[in-house]
């Protein structure tokens, strides 16, 4: 798979603001067969910001007004899902993968495992785009 393969496919996923959400690149990865980070930098040297992060950390409006991001604390987190949060940590933050595998594990949306992170104050990291 070529350079100019991913590019061609990054820019045919943008939507109408030019940007490529979360899922858009995701898919790419996955037809494609490459890493997302691949397409992150991709994205990134095609000077194409990503939005719509599918844990709603980023991308859904101006983040100068606060309204950047979607995740809320959730009202409860179950034992089960704190433990998983707890023990997948690493330097006191959980990356964007940990949230997947938790989600996946647990058969639960991966937004609910953003949210209970922000309800226990840990941070995630490490976006597999790159983004942070």
């Amino acid at each position: 798979m070529g350079k100019d393969t991913l590019n061609e496919a990054v820019l045919a996923a943008l939507d109408s603001d030019g940007k490529l959400s979360c899922a858009a690149a995701f898919r790419i990865a996955k037809e494609l067969d490459v890493a997302p980070l691949q397409v992150g930098q991709a994205a990134n040297d095609l000077e194409v910001r990503l939005n719509r992060c599918q844990l709603g950390l980023f991308g859904y409006g101006p983040k100068a007004e606060g309204r950047h991001k979607i995740v809320e604390p959730a009202d409860d987190v179950e034992a089960e899902l704190a433990q998983a949060i707890q023990d997948s940590q690493s330097d006191g933050k959980l990356d964007c993968q940990a949230v997947w595998d938790i989600a996946a594990s647990m058969r639960i949306p991966k937004m609910n495992v953003a949210a209970a992170a922000e309800t226990l104050g840990v941070k995630i990291s490490r976006c597999q785009l790159g983004a942070f």
